[in-house]
């Protein structure tokens, strides 16, 4: 079993802090995603976990065992680079090899001393190793070619077996498809999590594409400005965001959000929508009402909390379109998901009606934070004024 935490790790470069306070636990065999913007702090809290950067405060631990003073090479992980970091002069058998030998020499430079009976025989071993990994990645046929030789996909299955060759505690990834096409990349992400099932070992992975955290990982965390705001299982962190900074970078479309007010009832308010909602600790006076495209439809005018406003944009991508309408008094715009049916049938400059599927809306308050909503009881209006 293989443990990993990290405790109260801060890092700054000169007088600019990059971590503040990161505390992170990763159980063994996960698929844990960092996801955020450029900036915010991911990679290198990755390379403090490789080894690669030193934290100013904190901690990391491996099995119990603290590394922050342990050399890159004697944490057992494996770390696969954006650029993939292939030599360009040794084929795709002797890249992958090369972690082995280096192991074999790291021990005292032994291995020039074994005889070359023995060392035949290492050699064998290694070859061996080499091509199990390779057969597993679908990648055997390529040994003897160069890097310039193969593909993206096919270099960065070369730079992941040269990881796996070692038999790492875990691997650490730091956006690794960054550098491949849109096919490619939606290719690979099948790829990479059907390898993890395989091989459950523990995967760290680093991207600012969030579509990736949701399809590969079994928790992210979604990172802003040297802070983990939230953690979770990619159902929970799009269903239940705590901050409307996640609720706005997760989900493609993003997240609608539109102003509202918070009454004396308890009301949430926004133009012809009136919802019920818990109890909070938020005071009267403007909220923020969250509605992502899949939970709005297009509606007949005047039904019950229904919103009006006009397309002035239309995204045809097959099986849905999204149409962008300018609403309330054209000082906001909003996104919502029609079918090919519907949205066919809709121009740019037509006057349309919509409403929120019931139960779906989220309210953030004045500090961006989520407030409570009760999903099952709302009180439906005609129009608000």
């Amino acid at each position: 079993m293989t443990s990993i935490s990290l405790s109260a790790i801060e890092k700054s470069f000169g007088n600019t802090p990059v971590l503040n306070g990161i505390d992170l636990d990763i159980t063994d065999g996960e698929f844990l995603t960092l996801v955020g913007p450029s900036g915010c702090g991911k990679s290198t809290l990755l390379r403090i976990l490789a080894g690669l950067e030193m934290p100013d405060q904190g901690s990391v631990t491996i099995n119990g065992l603290t590394v922050n003073n342990v050399r890159p090479a004697n944490r057992n992980l494996a770390m696969v680079f954006q650029s993939y970091a292939l030599y360009p002069h040794l084929s795709v058998a002797q890249n992958m090899m090369t972690p082995l030998r280096l192991r074999d020499l790291s021990f005292a430079g032994r291995l020039p001393f074994l005889g070359p009976v023995v060392a035949r025989e290492r050699y064998r071993e290694m070859s061996a190793q080499v091509g199990e990994t390779a057969r597993v990645l679908k990648i055997d046929h390529l040994l003897d070619r160069k890097p310039g030789q193969l593909s993206g996909g096919q270099r960065q299955r070369a730079a992941l077996g040269r990881a796996m060759v070692r038999k790492p505690v875990a691997f650490l990834m730091d956006e690794p498809l960054s550098n491949l096409d849109a096919a490619l990349r939606i290719h690979m992400r099948s790829e990479l999590a059907e390898l993890h099932r395989s091989l459950k070992t523990t995967f760290v992975y680093v991207t600012h594409d969030q579509a990736e955290a949701l399809t590969m990982s079994d928790r992210m965390a979604v990172m802003m400005e040297g802070q983990i705001l939230q953690l979770g299982s990619p159902e929970k962190i799009y269903n239940d965001p705590m901050d409307i900074r996640v609720a706005e970078f997760v989900g493609a479309p993003k997240i609608n959000l539109l102003p509202g007010t918070l009454d004396e009832a308890g009301h949430v308010r926004c133009g012809g929508m009136v919802l019920s909602r818990i109890t909070s600790n938020e005071t009267v006076g403007s909220i923020t009402l969250g509605l992502r495209p899949e939970h709005l439809a297009l509606c007949e005018q005047g039904a019950l909390e229904s919103l009006t406003g006009q397309v002035v944009h239309k995204e045809n991508l097959g099986a849905d379109i999204y149409l962008h309408v300018s609403v309330l008094d054209a000082a906001h715009r909003i996104v919502l998901r029609a079918t090919p049916d519907e949205g066919t049938s809709v121009s740019i400059g037509q006057t349309v009606h919509f409403k929120r599927l019931c139960g779906h809306a989220m309210v953030f308050g004045k500090d961006g934070g989520r407030l409570g909503l009760s999903n099952a009881a709302h009180e439906s209006v005609a129009e608000v004024a």
